[in-house]
């Protein structure tokens, strides 16, 4: 028996028809994206500021005085005087301050007699998130201030500038709303479709259904259809508000992207209606797609945490994942403007993955009839 497009159709009216019945399935493709990109595209920001310094001046010469004014004239520092070196320490201790700045006695009479100038900057480690960056901006601050106190004398022979190439102004939010496309449609595709097939075997409907003359194949292609038209909308809502609210440029091409988002969609809607067809229950299929799709696509697609950075192992496991695959698309099609030869790489992985789930879901699912 061949495929039949009319079957399909008629499979995917029938979820419609569900979906439209059912407000938690249409809050949470039409809603959850909107409240997703809205709280994390204000919330999540990498760009640190304000971080609470205390400043222990032992010297109060003209030299200190010059040091504590750079960091003061800086938008990362918030400068705040303690009385002594131990207070300072106190107040990272207690978490107070994020850092200290402990500028000795003898700092000025150190610098006019030729000698190196000691001060000592503390940087509360426990806080991971902020280690780095705190820590490069005070490296910068540190060349600036030893311009300001030496004056001329310390003039470099050459000068050296920097550019930032795709994010001129280090944006993080540029950085951040690219990789949330990927999270919302893994959440809505993976999670809705895993609820498809255990909720007619739940309701008993699946028997009515497998008793028509049905292909599997039918089955999930009319079952995945109306998940990825309602994925497709709230991407387009979320390209909207990014592009809108947020000032995210784009400088690729559209249809590359959406072809992308096609294929990324084909790759975890198979793999939700895997779930749903080897777990049978609705409970069952949530926790596995939560597991399987929803953190795999949060920790290990380089959304927070850079794939680069992780160990080998992890490294490469991370090639299995659409999600990974996906994220690169959105990124470099958003800041870098990369055409599909650029992207040749990360397409043919999200084609493979799509291929390959597709062909799992149809195999199980004809052992299941079985």
């Amino acid at each position: 028996m061949t495929f039949s497009w009319r079957r399909a159709a008629a499979v995917a009216r029938k979820e419609w028809f569900h979906i439209r019945r059912d407000p938690f399935t249409l809050a949470l493709a039409l809603v959850l994206p909107l409240v997703m990109i809205l709280v994390y595209g204000y919330a999540i920001d990498f760009n640190i500021k304000d971080v609470r310094l205390a400043v222990s001046d032992s010297d109060r010469s003209q030299a200190s005085r010059r040091l504590i004014d750079t960091f003061t004239s800086s938008d990362y520092f918030r400068v705040h005087p303690v009385d002594s070196a131990d207070d300072a320490v106190r107040d990272v201790a207690a978490e107070r301050a994020r850092a200290a700045l402990i500028i000795p006695p003898r700092f000025e009479k150190d610098l006019l007699a030729g000698r190196e100038g000691r001060a000592q900057v503390l940087i509360d480690g426990a806080d991971n998130a902020t280690v780095g960056p705190v820590s490069q901006y005070v490296g910068s601050i540190q060349a600036l201030a030893s311009r300001r106190i030496a004056g001329s004398d310390l003039t470099p022979p050459y000068q050296l500038r920097t550019r930032f190439l795709f994010n001129p102004e280090l944006n993080s939010r540029w950085y951040v709303i690219p990789g949330l496309t990927v999270v919302i449609m893994a959440i809505l595709s993976i999670f809705l479709t895993s609820l498809t097939v255990a909720r007619e075997w739940e309701n008993g409907s699946m028997e009515l259904l497998l008793s028509t003359p049905v292909q599997p194949i039918e089955i999930i292609a009319g079952k995945a259809a109306p998940y990825a038209a309602l994925a497709m909308l709230a991407m387009a809502f979320v390209y909207i508000i990014a592009r809108t609210v947020f000032g995210v440029p784009f400088a690729g091409h559209l249809w590359v992207f959406g072809l992308g988002c096609l294929l990324f969609l084909v790759a975890y809607l198979a793999q939700g209606l895997l779930i749903s067809v080897v777990a049978r229950q609705q409970t069952i299929a949530m926790q596995f797609s939560m597991l399987t799709g929803m953190l795999p696509s949060n920790l290990l697609s380089g959304f927070v945490f850079p794939i680069a950075s992780m160990p080998k192992f992890f490294w490469y496991f991370t090639m299995l994942l659409p999600a990974r695959w996906f994220m690169v698309i959105a990124r470099r099609s958003f800041l870098e403007g990369s055409d599909l030869a650029q992207l040749a790489v990360p397409f043919a992985a999200l084609a493979l993955c799509g291929a390959v789930m597709t062909a799992l879901a149809v195999r199980r699912f004809k052992r299941t009839l079985e």
